[in-house]
């Protein structure tokens, strides 16, 4: 008997999402609502307690519950709202487990406001030898590691800060394909830099400010509360009046990208980790684009990618039209039936420079 879940080659829309776990493939401690499944991806959430550890690790060949012990610092309860600090790791269980059918891989990645709060949240698994990367038929518990980097936050139980990607197959375009893709419906506007991926530059010839460094002094931020901090209060203004900037080590910065960006309705793409090959800055923390995202059938008629950058061990120019990413596109096994942006309610499509949703904007 065929499974179109398991035997059409692809990323699992919307309703192949729902129709996993209905089957068990994917279960929860408490019902999964329909607002967790996006166009692509499931939105995880967080259980109720939280470890400090002292060190980030992968399990090997143990459990992640077996290993804990390891490193394992103390327990926080998330009822009632706790403080996860700047500067440690924790580890958190989901309330979402799996039961994947052999043919069905998956990936993770921080959500779109995780990212833009320099909120470093990786998945993992028992026995897992990879960050973020759940094999074929994996069946047993999610963890998500967290580990604040530019501002303490406040976490309940239920907050979703990562999201997952489910697929079947070897769906990833090459670079032939994306050009075929691109000449038949653009993905970029103007010419588009097609190389292990579709490229993008950092635009630094923007109206007003062209980014954003965080503040290294700040109040927490309470991830509940949407709309609400100043901004002034967490971010320092970069400006620029000839296309450069200096990153400063350590520094965290979101800037935008110079393209704007289209995902057709029947492909999904991911921001890859895009390192300098001097090795002095790094772009991306969430990469899901879903299905939508920036397409004028969803409302977008193109966005900007927000860059979420760190710079490591020395002062780096960054520069107008610079190539720092590349966006890596996949096909879906169907089209979803709500796309990214107005089927959702979307923060950010038609998006150019944009914080994360918790900041008051005007």
């Amino acid at each position: 008997m065929t499974d179109p879940i398991t035997d059409a080659i692809g990323v699992l829309p919307s309703q192949a999402i729902a129709a996993l776990i209905e089957r068990g493939a994917i279960r929860a401690d408490a019902a999964i609502p329909a607002e967790q499944i996006q166009p692509a991806s499931l939105d995880l959430r967080l259980g109720r307690v939280a470890h400090r550890v002292r060190a980030s690790f992968l399990p090997g060949e143990a459990t992640v519950a077996e290993r804990l012990s390891d490193f394992a610092m103390h327990e926080i309860a998330l009822d009632g709202g706790a403080v996860l600090e700047k500067g440690c790791v924790y580890l958190v269980p989901l309330m979402e487990g799996l039961a994947l059918p052999a043919g069905i891989d998956a990936v993770a990645n921080a959500k779109s406001s995780t990212g833009r709060l320099d909120l470093f949240t990786r998945l993992i698994t028992d026995r897992g030898e990879e960050f973020d990367r759940i094999e074929p038929g994996y069946e047993g518990p999610l963890w998500a590691e967290i580990s604040p980097r530019s501002f303490s936050v406040l976490v309940r139980p239920g907050l979703r800060l990562n999201q997952i990607r489910f697929r079947a197959g070897q769906a990833m375009l090459d670079d032939a394909a994306l050009r075929a893709l691109h000449a038949a419906q653009p993905l970029v506007d103007g010419p588009a830099h097609i190389d292990a991926g579709l490229g993008f530059s950092v635009d630094l010839h923007l109206d007003g400010p062209v980014g954003y460094r965080a503040k290294p002094h700040t109040a927490l931020i309470d991830l509940d509360r949407l709309g609400h901090y100043p901004v002034a209060e967490f971010w320092e203004e970069v400006h620029t009046d000839n296309g450069r900037i200096i990153l400063d080590p350590g520094a965290f910065y979101i800037l935008v990208s110079r393209e704007a960006v289209h995902v057709p309705p029947d492909h999904a793409a991911e921001m890859a980790p895009y390192l300098a090959m001097v090795g002095e800055f790094r772009v991306h923390y969430a990469g899901f684009f879903d299905p939508g995202f920036g397409n004028t059938d969803a409302g977008g008629a193109g966005s900007r990618g927000v860059l979420e950058v760190r710079c490591h061990e020395a002062p780096f120019a960054l520069e107008h039209g610079q190539i720092v990413g590349r966006l890596v596109y996949e096909r879906m096994q169907a089209r979803p039936d709500r796309l990214y942006g107005a089927d959702l309610g979307s923060n950010y499509q038609g998006q150019g420079l944009k914080l994360s949703k918790h900041f008051r904007t005007g």
